[in-house]
């Protein structure tokens, strides 16, 4: 061995055991750490500097949620990082195959595919902090068999891979973490239990923040868990879950759509539960559900029970606040004084049911009245499109549903005793036979005579049984139409309708489902083209929206007013635009046809399920085509679906295995990608549904619409003329440009407006 080479092992073997003493400096660090928390921010430059790396990240593993949390990476950018335990990145990745990933290049897609055909690197963070990333090294943080994190290091100064020797020891380290870990977590567990153990075991917390809090709260005379949420911005949902480990008891969130559970409420003082903070939520096993802010006080759990006796309580913790909430939805007034305990105990216990209807009409003035009134306006407030009156055989309770936005949930259960004076009183509102109980009516009702607010409610009774009656409240929508660049057209779509309604005669048509908002598209379209020059009258079953400068009639079949006398007697009105709301038979249709070949512009509706059904449909009736063939503008399908949460929803890039089910949904995938220019990249974004607050926990608020558009093209109307198969007329509208229902849906799923389940739940094509 020559003397240069000599001088190179010693300069190597120099290197070595100073690289071995910097590292057991580090490692007596960690094992003397009382928490490892704190240690860490002190040991992150020395750890950098070690590896000769840019930044470091420490992940620790939150079983919970299954997912990475760091809350200490290097840089002021962000506070907590937090990466899914998958293959679709580089931490989670390493985690998940619980191996040590050596990359030179994050940005080079070749290199990732070459370690697993699904990793990708998540190019947000950098996009975010304007950091850029180029080598990464991870190790998994492992303690026998227990995954307990992760050993990140971001960067090497010279802008090489991370050599063998880094890899080498960053396992060392790595190895050294997952037993002070281990260490950590064995002996919290003989340390006294506190109340917030859950966010210091999860790292939403460090130690550190939770004394200041605690001298912060002590100062300002105020609750540790007020300063946590609003000066830390821990979530209330964390806070809560924290409590209810401590406290040993499940945790309840405030959920606007709870059911009111009536038959618990009945008797109870509404100023003694606010005083003691707590309120029945419902039953669970035949056993009452309570929330509470101290299930640890022995006191009041006592005098709780003590309130329901031959029963064994559920307790839930539940913030104060919540508590307050929970009680006044409960047992909101709908006149002063009048609690929802309060109008049941007025109600009187009856045995028979025919005496029960008696007691319901002789009490018009009481707290039946109010009880209904009660109901309605609860529902109108929360904006539900549908009340259903629910009664059950033998002593089960009533439950009374609502519909808000498509999806039913209970609202409220009411003691078998009233059911049928509360349905008596309905069919009073509705000027309905009382007496009549064994074959279905309807009617409707004006509330602004009962409740003083503007509201008309469709009511259909329809027997069921036990000799009982179920009623169907539907509240009509009045209000302004939509404006046509706000009904979430396409924008092919959005283009050819607004062609179809600016032309001067034609008949156009509006189809879907009973609730797929039919009526407010044709009433923004007749808003677009609603002009002085024009007039326009609508016949309408009943008329919800109404506009300034359109002539709107009701019809009343029950005098023989219907759709057809009506059109008949618009087209001796001098029309240029008639709008009918449903064409049910053949009658209207035929004149509403002959109407748009004389030279008026027709809209209507149609219960059909697709727009080429809608052709196959007419021609059923008795249509003559070629007439239908010459009148046809446009037929447009329509459904309602739930939207993404905007204040909560969750963008996330999906597994390759999501994208192309997706795409098959849509159809054949080299067709998407052709007509829509979207491909499966790395900087591809969907989002999901996550549940706030704001939503009740759902990841949904609101309904958006779907749309599939056919237009009365050359090639469509010689199809209709010839009686072509609904399917051939499909696959013509498709090669024009028609997208199907599921396939604008599928477009919104990628516009971040709604997801996957939503879209196939209305829609089948």
């Amino acid at each position: 061995m020559g003397p240069v080479e000599k001088q190179q092992d010693m300069q190597h073997l120099k290197s070595e055991v100073e690289y071995r003493t910097r590292l057991q400096e580090i490692t007596n660090k960690i094992y003397a750490a009382a928490r490892l928390d704190e240690i860490f921010i002190d040991l992150k430059d020395e750890i950098t500097s070690l590896f000769a790396c840019e930044r470091l990240t420490i992940y620790y593993v939150d079983g919970i949620k299954r997912e990475l949390v760091s809350r200490f990476k290097t840089g002021d950018e962000i506070s907590e990082i937090r990466v899914p335990i998958a293959v679709n990145s580089i931490a989670g990745y390493s985690v998940f195959n619980q191996k040590l990933v050596n990359v030179r290049n994050v940005y080079d897609d070749d290199e990732l595919r070459s370690i697993d055909n699904s990793l990708s690197f998540d190019k947000s963070w950098d996009q975010r902090s304007g950091f850029v990333t180029r080598q990464v090294l991870v190790v998994p943080i492992i303690y026998k068999s227990f995954l307990l994190g992760a050993l990140q290091l971001i960067n090497r100064k010279s802008g090489n891979r991370f050599t063998e020797r880094d890899e080498v020891y960053a396992s060392e380290l790595a190895q050294v973490l997952g037993i002070a870990l281990h260490n950590q977590k064995r002996l919290a567990g003989t340390q006294r239990v506190t109340k917030f153990d859950y966010l210091l075991e999860n790292h939403i917390l460090t130690q550190k923040e939770l004394n200041d809090a605690v001298i912060l709260a002590r100062n300002r005379n105020i609750t540790i868990e007020t300063i946590l949420m609003e000066e830390l911005k821990v979530g209330k949902k964390d806070v809560g879950e924290s409590l209810a480990r401590f406290y040993k008891v499940p945790y309840q969130a405030y959920n606007e759509n709870l059911p009111i559970p009536g038959e618990l409420l009945h008797g109870l003082k509404i100023g003694f539960m606010k005083a003691n903070f707590w309120v029945p939520l419902g039953m669970d096993d035949k056993q009452p559900c309570i929330a509470i802010d101290n299930p640890h006080d022995l006191q009041r759990l006592s005098e709780v029970r003590a309130l329901f006796p031959g029963h064994t309580p559920v307790f839930y913790f539940c913030f104060r606040e919540d508590i307050l909430r929970f009680i006044d939805r409960f047992t909101r007034n709908t006149q002063p004084g009048a609690s929802i305990d309060e109008l049941l105990s007025q109600l009187k216990d009856e045995d028979l049911e025919d005496e029960e209807a008696d007691s319901g009409l002789s009490e018009e003035s009481s707290a039946v009245v109010q009880l209904v009134n009660k109901v309605v306006l609860d529902a109108y407030a929360k904006g539900a499109s549908d009340i259903h009156i629910e009664p059950y055989p033998g002593k089960q309770q009533t439950h009374i549903r609502i519909r808000v936005d498509g999806a039913c949930s209970l609202y409220q259960t009411i003691p078998y005793n009233y059911r049928n004076a509360i349905v008596s009183r309905i069919k009073i509102m509705a000027d309905l036979d009382i007496a009549e109980r064994r074959k279905p009516q309807d009617g409707k009702i004006k509330f602004r005579k009962y409740g003083g607010r503007d509201i008309e409610l469709r009511v259909a009774t329809v027997p069921t049984q036990g000799g009982l009656e179920d009623v169907v409240m539907r509240i009509l929508a009045a209000g302004e139409p939509i404006p046509m660049d706000k009904m979430a057209f396409s924008d092919r779509n959005y283009e050819k309708f607004i062609q179809s309604i600016e032309q001067p005669y034609g008949i156009i048509f509006v189809c879907g489902p009973t609730g797929s908002g039919k009526t407010t598209t044709l009433h923004s379209a007749l808003g677009y083209i609603n002009k002085p020059e024009r007039k326009i009258w609508t016949a309408e079953d009943p008329v919800e929206i109404t506009q300034k400068g359109l002539r709107q009639v009701q019809v009343m079949p029950k005098i023989g007013f219907d759709f057809a006398a009506a059109m008949r007697s618009f087209l001796r009105a001098d029309p240029d635009v008639i709008m009918v709301g449903e064409m049910r038979d053949k009658e209207t249709t035929q004149i509403g046809i002959e109407a748009s070949l004389t030279g008026h512009l027709v809209f209507s509706t149609l219960h059909t399920n697709s727009a080429p059904e809608s052709v196959t449909r007419l021609l059923d009736m008795g249509m003559d085509p070629f007439n239908f063939a010459d009148a046809i503008l446009c037929i447009l399908a329509q459904r309602l679906v739930r939207t993404l949460c905007k204040r909560c929803k969750e963008a996330y890039h999906p597994a390759r295995e999501e994208y192309d089910e997706i795409i098959r949904e849509y159809g054949e995938g080299s067709a998407f990608e052709a007509g829509t220019g979207m491909r499966y990249t790395e900087d591809l974004i969907l989002h999901r549904a996550r549940g706030c607050e704001s939503c009740n926990e759902t990841g949904y608020s609101g309904r958006m619409g779907l749309h599939e558009l056919l237009i009365g093209s050359d090639g469509i109307k010689r199809l209709i003329q010839r009686k072509a198969p609904m399917e051939d007329i499909r696959k013509l509208a498709v090669a024009e440009g028609m997208t199907t229902l599921k396939q604008d849906g599928i477009l919104k799923i990628f516009s971040g407006y709604t997801d996957l389940l939503q879209v196939r739940k209305v829609c089948i094509k």
